[in-house]
């Protein structure tokens, strides 16, 4: 654990960046490519901890995986049974989506991870699994480590209780192999690169009646695959142009994919405008975002529902963008959030109140009360709980301060946006 003294702004963001790889898609286009038929090419990966998880876990499971840079190339094949526990270190994605993968193959696997994912729960996803007739033991209080036996599945229809990417993911990964077809369902719509990456690499996957249809018996087959940058990195980047006046940070080549459009739609709904410009689209559609704010500064809004679901990861910077909006912010639906690396809630808002925001916590979310010119508190030292999310979103907060905020743990970042504290400095010209 390092300590890292954020300054504040010295002068307005301006310049381009491309955030790293989109950890989500970079975590499912190696697991894909190992279960693919043929050789997968991945460019553009996220090179960071959670990752190199998967990778890590994956050659302990005998697939060929070379990594170069931000390219993987995996070769897909018959999985076979680990010498020794999988470590997933940080990463619930990890951990969730190769259960997912196990427990369609005929051998057995113990899951671990680091202090902090072994307390997160992992019921939900055990809970289809064994559905499907996989044997999965978790500990008492249904966390890690997860012991899995696969073998012979067959479909289910699955209502998931809430919408969660990792179990939807984890089913329809287990459902390639069943008999029969799965099908699931969420109450609301979660981020959809399992689906997308499964449909680009020729898999069958129908939509009906709400529900997703997958056949069983089928195997992807490999192609080329150019992750885009990651929207919930480029938040923070984003966010930090928000605040610092006269600010021209833009972030380059980052998935607009509609499932993580929550960002865009809260920053509307706050009064900033969110430019797009060199649009494309291929198996993700992407663009290169820029913001501006309104004339008379951010505006108070109400985040729950679906939006809070499209924008689950960034909630820790949007209230901290809601500490200099207009009135109260209300976060509601995002009770997820005290299950992640941390519970995010609880340290967002003792994060905020220590650089001087009234803040109230709520067991699904925060209030918020904004001020577009509060100053925050400088000369605190504010407790990240090793979590990268919370490190980025009081390395912003820091830039409004009245002098220098020292975070317990500013090396945390790595495991989602290595370079974050440079591409910072870069952006205020360092």
């Amino acid at each position: 654990m390092t300590a890292r003294v954020v300054s504040p702004a010295r002068g307005p963001l301006v310049g381009d960046v491309r955030p790293p790889g989109d950890k989500s898609i970079s975590h499912r286009a190696l697991l894909l490519g190992a279960v693919a038929e043929g050789t997968t090419v991945a460019r553009g990966l996220l090179d960071a901890a959670d990752v190199r998880s998967t990778a890590a876990c994956l050659r302990a499971l005998g697939v060929d995986v070379r990594w170069t840079g931000d390219e993987a190339v995996v070769t897909g094949g018959d999985l076979r049974a680990p010498e020794d526990r999988l470590d997933c270190g940080n990463s619930g994605t990890t951990m969730r989506l190769l259960t997912g993968v196990l427990a369609g193959r005929p051998l057995e696997a113990t899951l671990v991870g680091d202090a902090s994912l072994m307390r997160r729960p992992m019921l939900r996803v055990a809970d289809p699994l064994r559905r499907m007739g996989a044997t999965v033991d978790l500990a008492p209080g249904d966390t890690a480590p997860v012991h899995i036996r696969g073998g012979a599945l067959t479909g289910i229809d699955f209502e998931a209780p809430l919408a969660s990417a990792q179990v939807k993911s984890a089913v329809l990964l287990a459902g390639l192999s069943a008999r029969g077809t799965t099908r699931v369902r969420e109450p609301s719509r979660s981020r959809d690169h399992t689906e997308r990456l499964l449909r680009a690499m020729d898999v069958t996957l129908d939509e009906a009646d709400g529900w997703l249809v997958l056949p069983g018996g089928q195997r992807p087959r490999a192609r080329a695959i150019d992750v885009p940058a990651d929207p919930s990195s480029a938040a923070f980047l984003l966010a930090a142009g928000l605040l610092v006046p006269g600010s021209r940070a833009r972030a380059r080549g980052v998935t607009v994919n509609p499932t993580r459009a929550g960002l865009v739609e809260v920053l509307g709904a706050m009064g900033a405008e969110v430019v797009r410009e060199d649009e494309a689209d291929d198996v993700e559609p992407t663009a290169t975002l820029g913001v501006t704010p309104p004339a008379g500064g951010l505006v108070a809004a109400m985040l729950g529902g679906d939006l809070v679901v499209r924008a689950i990861d960034e909630v820790p910077v949007l209230a901290v963008l809601a500490a200099f909006a207009r009135g109260t912010t209300a976060i509601r639906d995002a009770a997820e959030l005290r299950h992640k690396e941390s519970d995010r809630l609880a340290f967002v808002a003792r994060g905020l109140r220590a650089l001087g925001v009234d803040v109230t916590e709520h067991p699904d979310g925060l209030d918020v009360v904004g001020d577009p010119a509060r100053v925050l508190r400088g000369g605190v030292t504010l407790e990240t709980r090793g979590d990268h999310r919370l490190a980025m979103a009081f390395g912003v907060a820091a830039l409004r301060a009245d002098g220098p905020v020292t975070l317990d743990d500013g090396e945390c970042v790595a495991v989602s946006y290595p370079g974050f504290w440079q591409d910072l400095a870069t952006l205020q010209g360092g």
